[in-house]
């Protein structure tokens, strides 16, 4: 039975058969083991969960949490997606103009099994004769696309789950752009995936010896850092250094921020680690969740830095792709500063400092964030683009507004990613912390702190507040039912108020609906298997939409008012109505936090 019968005939193969096909295929013993208990156990229900459905290969790649089965990241699922990913290069992408094989970049982070899972990867692709370019030890996931187009590969691979949860593990893919995969690129991968059958490359050690191997470590690393320093050209004097603390979260970031910081006079007492998390850590002991955006998880940096009197706290995600930074305030409380605020104020500062052609200065955002950075554009004189969220969508689309003869300098996306397109296509926690000690040590010289320069800005282009949240969902099934409901709230139509609001617009990248368009259709792409739902009511946006890498369903409110306070009111209130009229107790939600 080959792999592709997982789907195809649900209705009549068991799953005591898929359990025998799983063992006839893995040659893990640990999951060969987890599969032999249950099926010795006549567990049908876990069984049928891990290896009924395959793991989705969307525009993230592959994540999930790490078990037997084909619905989870193992070691037989990541190397059907490697043979699957380089039968699907094979395919379609022309032989490099100078007769050379065709070359992927490798890298992974400190994650469990992150290591085996690369070698592993690396083993099938060089089976297919593809040159593997191994960095061979812990790497930030941004590097991976700067790599890509540094040595002009074909494509790369990122093992990482980012900041999920200690027992996930993912598969990210970028192309030879540098920027991660969007159709149809996912589809025909899932498709050569589902035309994998048994695996014979199972021998990890391949990528210690083969031929076909090129180590890129210390080069790749030196050209990352040397786009770093260009970027935040001309480097500050000893005398404007104020003193941060740094917290990686467990995770890989260290080496690469300790680089660029050193360079700009971070150095010493001026940049104060935290010890409790300054390794690499795949159990992350010191946080719940190792996400710099979840309440908690600067605590331990807070904590430091008050120690020595320091007030300014920056920090990665573990795999160092995302930026989170805080700020002490007169009297004494730390003010978080949201993904919206750091990137308006990345925004001001890359416009402040740009020399080049105005004419042609573009910034992106994703249609989840922040508005102001429209409202700016417009003020200014630059363009400005939206995209669908996530930066496989603003890195494509930016590079294709590059190719029409435009300048992209700066994207960002409320979730804490913000891409600076000199280094790399696509989100860089590591940059955006370069980007942000230059901006704090100009702000300084005119008199500002963080705080006080995005002040000036409210004053200058309006007052904006967000009231972002998410909700746990029980199960992919619960949230397709929630969203459904939705849809016919308004006697089997889309609702016309929200409160005693009025709705006026309402668009569904889901079904392919937007009343504010002249054909009633978006602009956006449309997808089927995704729930994402935008409304534009007086002075607020906001989209519910569910994540594709986590069991939740995120909300996006935006309000606009005379005033900070009237905006965050007015968006709160906006959130209340939502979760009374649109998520209702009974469907098991959990807001955040809880």
């Amino acid at each position: 039975m080959s792999t592709d019968a997982i789907g195809t005939a649900e209705s009549v193969v068991s799953t005591a058969t898929l359990a025998e096909h799983w063992l006839a295929l893995d040659r893990d013993e640990a999951t060969r083991n987890e599969i032999s208990d249950l099926l010795e156990g006549k567990d049908h229900d876990a069984l049928e969960s891990r290896l009924r459905n395959r793991i989705s290969f969307g525009t993230a790649g592959l994540r999930a949490s790490m078990k037997a089965g084909f619905a989870h990241m193992n070691s037989l699922t990541v190397l059907q997606a490697s043979h699957g990913l380089a039968d699907y290069l094979l395919a379609t992408e022309p032989v490099p103009a100078d007769g050379k094989p065709h070359s992927m970049v490798l890298g992974y982070d400190a994650r469990h099994n992150s290591q085996r899972f690369a070698r592993l990867a690396a083993a099938a692709f060089l089976s297919k004769g593809i040159r593997v370019l191994w960095f061979g030890q812990l790497v930030h996931t941004p590097i991976v696309p700067f790599a890509i187009r540094h040595y002009g590969a074909t494509a790369g691979v990122m093992v990482t789950a980012s900041h999920n949860p200690k027992q996930d593990n993912g598969y990210k893919v970028y192309w030879s752009n540098g920027s991660q995969i969007i159709p149809p690129h996912d589809v025909g991968i899932a498709e050569a995936i589902e035309a994998v059958g048994e695996v014979e490359t199972w021998d990890e050690s391949i990528v210690d010896s083969h031929e076909n191997v090129e180590r890129i470590f210390t080069e790749a690393t030196r050209a990352y850092l040397g786009a770093l320093r260009e970027t935040v050209w001309p480097l500050p004097s000893v005398e404007q250094v104020i003193p941060i603390t740094y917290t990686p979260l467990h995770g890989v970031g260290l080496p690469f921020l300790r680089q660029i910081a050193h360079d700009m006079w971070f150095r010493g007492s001026n940049l104060r680690v935290v010890a409790s998390q300054a390794q690499p850590d795949p159990d992350f002991p010191t946080v719940p969740f190792p996400n710099p955006e979840e309440a908690g998880a600067l605590d331990e940096a807070i904590k430091e830095a008050e120690k020595y009197g320091i007030g300014v706290v920056i920090a990665n995600d573990p795999d160092a792709d995302r930026f989170k930074a805080a700020e002490r305030q007169p009297g004494g409380a730390w003010w978080h500063i949201s993904g919206n605020e750091m990137g308006i104020l990345f925004a001001s500062h890359i416009f402040e400092t740009y020399t080049g052609n105005r004419s042609r200065m573009t910034m992106l955002a994703s249609t989840v964030s922040s508005r102001m950075l429209s409202a700016m554009a417009a003020a200014e004189g630059f363009h400005f683009e939206d995209t669908l969220t996530g930066f496989k969508w603003l890195g494509n689309v930016g590079q294709r507004l590059q190719a029409e003869g435009k300048e992209v300098i700066f994207a960002f996306e409320e979730a804490i990613g913000y891409m600076f397109p000199s280094v790399v296509w696509d989100k860089d926690g590591v940059a955006a912390a370069a980007v942000f000690l230059s901006a704090m040590q100009r702000w300084r010289k005119q008199g500002l702190t963080a705080r006080g320069k995005l002040e000036k800005l409210y004053e200058r282009y309006g007052y904006f507040a967000d009231a972002n949240t998410y909700l746990v969902s029980p199960s992919p099934a619960v949230t397709v039912k929630v969203f459904e409901r939705i849809r016919t709230l308004d006697h089997g139509s889309a609702p016309s108020k929200i409160g005693t609001r009025d709705v006026n617009r309402w668009r569904d990248l889901t079904l392919g609906l937007d009343s504010g368009s002249p054909d009633g259709t978006p602009t956006f792409p449309v997808d089927a298997s995704a729930q994402m739902l935008t409304c534009e009511l007086e002075d607020v946006v906001f989209t519910c939409r569910g994540s594709g890498t986590e069991p939740k369903i995120k909300i996006y409110i935006e309000a606009r008012g005379k005033s900070k306070a009237t905006a965050a009111e007015l968006a709160s209130a906006v959130l209340a109505d939502l979760m009374t009229d649109w998520f209702p107790a009974e469907f098991g939600l959990k807001a955040a936090g809880t």
